[in-house]
């Protein structure tokens, strides 16, 4: 019996490009009607509409540590990924509710600098941010903690010290916080470049998403699908087909016996 590998062709690096299912990449899920100029908030409901969809194709929504690792088991077909970034208090009271009933977990990308603090970073409106608390909370329901560096900085030219303290350091107050590994890790604005992908290797990262980008597509630059507050159905199988159309641009090699 013959089976297609689901590992991809080699990155100039000779990094092996992944051949994974599509990842989804939410922010805040809140019911709230206040301004969101940065189109960071998905309505819970919407949401559950999101993952109603996934099922109805036979699809079930994974962290993104346990769609790696399914990958490399070669039995990824089926899963989604789905990630939380920034560390949103509105996770625990909205998102983890709707995921539980549809039997599905997701990772959440915590700002580790920033515990209990609030989105800095951005020019309003300000949004709550978990506490060590919230963070433990989070792990105990089943969803994958992952990090965000430690003050959601911009990591694409960066200093070698600022790489070393925002990659590293965030994983680091993670451990500490959760007394497990955090193997995963998601550059702010999805921005990256091969210095800030060689400092999420080096700070004992299994793994590390992008945003939309698919080169060079290998462990440490997934790409993933930005979710706007107003996609709807069609929105979300566009993204689906076109991760399986990029895919298919993705050489893999021979069938193996």
């Amino acid at each position: 019996m013959t089976a297609t590998s689901s590992r991809g062709a080699q990155t100039p690096e000779g990094r092996e490009r992944l051949r994974v299912p599509p990842v989804l990449m939410y922010h805040s899920i809140s019911p709230s009607a206040l301004p969101d100029p940065h189109r960071v908030r998905v309505h819970p409901h919407r949401l559950d509409r999101h993952l109603r969809l996934l099922r109805r194709l036979g699809l079930r929504g994974v962290s993104l540590a346990e769609l790696v690792r399914a990958h490399d088991r070669g039995t990824a077909a089926g899963l989604v990924g789905l990630t939380f970034d920034d560390g949103y208090t509105d996770f625990l009271e909205h998102a983890a509710p709707v995921l539980a009933r549809h039997g599905m977990t997701g990772t959440v990308y915590v700002v580790a600098g920033r515990l209990a603090g609030r989105n800095e970073w951005d020019d309003g409106p300000r949004l709550d941010l978990l506490d060590a608390g919230g963070v433990r909370a989070v792990a105990a329901a089943g969803h994958e903690v992952g990090s965000h560096t430690l003050h959601h900085v911009h990591l694409r030219g960066a200093d070698p010290a600022v790489l070393a303290d925002e990659v590293g350091g965030s994983r680091r107050v993670l451990e500490e916080v959760l007394q497990a590994p955090v193997p995963g890790f998601a550059y702010p604005w999805g921005e990256f470049d091969a210095a800030a992908a060689e400092a999420a290797r080096a700070a004992g990262y299994d793994h590390a998403c992008v945003t939309g980008d698919y080169l060079p597509g290998d462990r440490f630059t997934i790409p993933r699908f930005y979710v706007a507050p107003g996609d709807g159905a069609p929105q979300l199988l566009a993204k689906l087909a076109r991760h399986s159309w990029r895919m298919r641009g993705v050489e893999a090699p021979g069938p193996v016996r």
